[in-house]
């Protein structure tokens, strides 16, 4: 163990990126890192001990272990895993030309979302993710990729769906990043073939995929991926929207965060008792994520419609807290299998 979680070390420091549509990506960084900040500072109700053990045996420091963290949960916007492909070129691409402007830098941001307005889905997920079809509150920039998406497809690789003039397959992005996300549900192509009704997995899926990497074989970049579930306390992400003040929203929290106490340690402790511990003896942290989403959901609509800074504020200071308390039972459980 102790060589795979210097090589995640190495690997997360090499990593670099542009914003996504998600809580930005310095933010997933914070987060991870006052999450093993709490942790630190409330060994009496944290597994703090154990983690600092595992941590131990692998030759490394807290402190390197936090870095880590916040690196893994920074670099999953910019996987290079989501290719969508035109209906009539077949040409399969990351991103669309004016996504840059608009947050939508690649296509791998569409599997970070637990729609809480649609309820379960068609893979057997008691809440979806994103599906154009499916949305009750689309804005403008939704809008706008299903209008260039139309009838574009996720790549299947080679032989499978493809455009009126052929298919350049890129990399098989059903077969492979939407099989991680699966976890035993019900998922064909063709349910991929148009974007505009496509049921993308939920983020709480990816998580678990990860999760369970890091389990069968501990490293601290699969458990830094991990930690980028918090775009699950991002009320866009659970109200499920490209817009409607989504980057905006986004880039205000990033800049509060310290200015406006959002990791307040009083806020953190208290969150942590709305969720419910991971047990020792459970592999399973969706719950635990759903648990978030719900919560976001239910605090955090305001933000959609308003950008009044005492709406930010009162919503922020609800939600970072809760995603740094969620990291922690995260973390207490991922302790568990360190310090074996």
């Amino acid at each position: 163990m102790k060589s795979v979680l210097k090589m995640g070390v190495l690997a997360l420091a090499l990593g670099t990126a542009l914003p996504a549509f998600s809580f930005q990506q310095e933010t997933h960084r914070r987060i991870a890192m006052d999450a093993v900040a709490f942790m630190k500072n409330n060994p009496d109700k944290t597994n703090y001990n154990k983690l600092v053990t595992g941590l131990s045996k692998a030759g490394l420091t807290v402190d390197q272990f936090a870095t880590a963290m916040g690196q893994g949960a920074y670099d999953v916007d910019d996987f290079a895993d989501t290719y969508l492909c035109g209906a009539v070129t077949g040409s399969c691409v990351l991103a669309p030309l004016w996504g840059l402007g608009k947050g939508i830098v690649n296509y791998t941001s569409y599997w970070h979302f637990q729609n809480h307005t649609a309820g379960a889905d068609v893979h057997g997920n008691p809440f979806g993710g994103y599906n154009y079809a499916k949305l009750t509150v689309a804005g403008d920039i939704d809008n706008l990729a299903s209008a260039w998406l139309y009838g574009d497809y996720l790549d299947d690789g080679a032989g499978g769906l493809h455009g009126w003039f052929g298919d350049s397959s890129k990399y098989n992005s059903f077969g492979v990043t939407e099989a991680h996300y699966r976890h035993g549900g019900y998922s064909t192509s063709d349910q991929y073939a148009d974007f505009e009704k496509a049921p993308f997995q939920p983020i709480d899926n990816l998580g678990q995929y990860w999760f369970n990497q890091f389990l069968a074989n501990p490293s601290l970049q699969s458990l830094g991926f991990v930690m980028h579930t918090t775009d699950i306390l991002q009320p866009h992400h659970t109200w499920t929207t490209s817009a409607r003040n989504h980057s905006g929203w986004e880039q205000w929290v990033n800049d509060a965060y310290y200015s406006q106490n959002l990791n307040d340690a009083a806020l953190v402790n208290a969150a942590l008792a709305d969720f419910t511990p991971v047990p020792a003896s459970s592999n399973d942290i969706r719950p635990l994520l759903t648990q978030g989403g719900t919560y976001s959901y239910r605090v955090g609509g305001i933000v959609l419609s308003s950008t009044d800074q005492n709406d930010r504020v009162r919503v922020a200071k609800q939600v970072v807290p809760h995603a740094i308390a969620m990291v922690v039972h995260v973390l207490n459980r991922a302790a568990e299998r360190l310090s074996n």
